[in-house]
């Protein structure tokens, strides 16, 4: 499998969930899961949290839209179309965990907007469409980063915490396809 071919979006998600080592606490997989029962146990959440997973999930639709954007753009060779659409899937995933969870703490979940605002205009060419969607994974790296400290409940940012992970290796892998320095410094700001 070469750099760019990578399986089907569900088979990515798998495969970076098992080679993560990612772990989550018991607490934050009932609370991600609709037990609310065995997560107030861990301390619930609060309006506070809800509306953080609000604007994280508002940007995941958004991420969501920049990577349809993009596919349907014609710009993409087949190698990066496929990473664009594997990426898209990770954030369909991120979103579909992020509205059941609002819902189970009693919010209600931020629709996507009917259009976004992006830049295209600028994008005319495969390397355009990477710089964009690379600028929009830094700022999802940058969010989760402000965000996971700003949680009440200690799951939720542990859990928001693993998005950030996979934001973060996003922008790495878009970063080194357009030929710049995956990981640009040893710490993120």
């Amino acid at each position: 499998m070469s750099f760019f071919q990578m399986p089907n979006p569900i088979a990515a998600r798998r495969l970076f969930i098992g080679q993560s080592g990612l772990v989550l606490s018991g607490a934050a997989v009932a609370l991600l899961a609709g037990n609310e029962a065995l997560a107030a146990k861990s301390g619930g959440a609060n309006a506070k949290d809800v509306q953080i997973l609000n604007t994280a999930l508002g940007a995941e639709l958004e991420a969501i839209a920049a990577y349809q954007l993009g596919a349907e753009s014609k710009l993409l060779q087949p190698p990066v179309l496929d990473l664009a659409l594997t990426f898209q899937g990770h954030h369909k995933a991120h979103a579909e965990v992020l509205v059941k969870t609002v819902e189970k703490l009693g919010g209600k979940p931020v629709l996507a907007k009917a259009t976004y605002n992006f830049p295209v205009d600028q994008l005319k060419s495969q390397a355009d469409v990477l710089k964009f969607a690379a600028k929009l994974e830094q700022g999802a790296v940058s969010a989760y980063l402000g965000a996971v400290p700003l949680f009440g409940n200690r799951d939720l940012a542990k859990a928001a915490a693993s998005i950030l992970g996979d934001e973060a290796m996003h922008w790495a892998i878009l970063r080194q396809a357009l030929g710049e320095v995956p990981v640009p410094s040893a710490f993120m700001a």
